[in-house]
């Protein structure tokens, strides 16, 4: 373990613009649909996210991590909040969401550390 998660995310910005280059319709349809999922009602951005980051623990999805690990913090998750979604994507993915919630929450440190220090 031990990613630098902030690290992951700056890194992928240049392969994700290269695919978004070579598959142009592609992922202006996945935008669109990403756009239409989080822009509901009933549930908040945050609420959103932490769903999200729930789900990348069950698929077992690095970059998902990383990616709504960032987007709980920018949406006032708490660490309670985050380790209560752990648990439920533990009991929904078993022993290898185990090592992936791990993960999520180093993840979620280190983007609620870089957030506090750009703070002041």
């Amino acid at each position: 373990m031990h990613e630098n998660w902030p690290e992951m995310v700056a890194g992928l910005s240049g392969p994700l613009k290269e695919l978004r280059a070579g598959l142009p319709e592609v992922l202006k349809s996945f935008s669109s649909l990403a756009h239409a999922a989080t822009n509901g009602k009933a549930l908040d951005p945050k609420t959103r996210e932490l769903i999200a980051l729930g789900i990348s623990v069950a698929v077992r999805c690095d970059a998902c991590i990383a990616f709504h690990a960032e987007s709980a913090v920018r949406e006032g998750a708490t660490r309670d909040e985050v380790m209560e979604t752990m648990a439920t994507a533990i009991y929904m993915g078993a022993g290898p969401s185990v090592m992936y919630a791990a993960q999520a929450v180093e993840a979620y440190d280190q983007f609620r550390a870089k957030a506090d220090a750009e703070k002041g």
